[in-house]
């Protein structure tokens, strides 16, 4: 039997994250699916995977919800569940960060989020010499593979980046920030707190290093290296989805 995997994540607000966990469980548990989906008032971040009419069905549904029409997913197949059961799990965060201000779906709202960037133009938005490209991921991942002249935090943990930024750059000095991380939610989440702080040219990898590789012929790549993923593959260097992105 084939198995479907979908990654996908949304900042959105959640009024009763109690309630999404309750109505996406009995969902799930309806259609035998696995994996782990993280709720909290911002958002919605996980992976799934389940047989192919199942899921389906499942991302049918779970666009039915206004507030999902638009989910985007991270889709592959595997020859067997990578999971071993269903978790859905209430968060304060979907993506731990503990900053005031770094909430995409209210930045979005108040109009100073950051600006997602296609693929297709990163290339040309990181060869600008007044932009400043930094890795939003840990110091293991970036030594797996990054984009050159980017610049590695050195951190062990994401929310150790907003220590890296206090001590090395500057509003003033530093107008053009590029940001990007595995499949996207980290430097969406750090965009939004670089903005919150007086940044004023903010930009992010639309769907990250993962959309990245995806969508940019190899010939035209700039990414060096593997790109760390969150599962028993641990790098990958093409098309991939990666497990619950922490």
């Amino acid at each position: 039997m084939t198995v479907a995997i979908s990654a996908f994540y949304k900042f959105v607000v959640i009024d009763n994250p109690s309630v999404l966990r309750g109505s996406l469980l009995a969902m799930l548990q309806a259609h035998d699916m696995k994996g782990t989906i993280l709720v909290a008032p911002e958002g919605i971040n996980g992976t799934i995977s389940g047989a192919s009419s199942a899921m389906a069905a499942v991302l049918v549904m779970l666009r039915s919800d206004p507030r999902f029409t638009d989910l985007a997913t991270k889709d592959a197949t595997s020859p067997a569940h990578p999971f071993r059961r269903l978790k859905i799990k209430l968060k304060r965060e979907i993506i731990s960060f503990g900053q005031p201000g770094s909430d995409p779906a209210m930045a979005k709202a108040a109009g100073c989020a950051g600006i997602a960037v296609a693929p297709e133009d990163w290339n040309a938005l990181i060869r600008d010499p007044d932009v400043v490209v930094l890795d939003t991921r840990n110091t293991y991942e970036v030594a797996v593979g990054t984009f050159p002249g980017a610049i590695d935090p050195q951190t062990r943990r994401f929310g150790d980046l907003p220590d890296f930024v206090a001590a090395n750059l500057d509003t003033a000095h530093h107008r053009k920030v590029a940001m990007f991380c595995t499949g996207g939610i980290r430097c969406e989440k750090a965009a939004a707190f670089m903005k919150s702080i007086g940044f004023a040219e903010v930009y992010q990898l639309q769907g990250g290093i993962l959309n990245y590789l995806a969508r940019v012929r190899p010939e035209d790549s700039l990414w060096q290296g593997a790109c760390f993923v969150f599962d028993e593959r641990v790098a990958v260097d093409g098309d991939a989805v990666p497990f619950v992105e922490t």
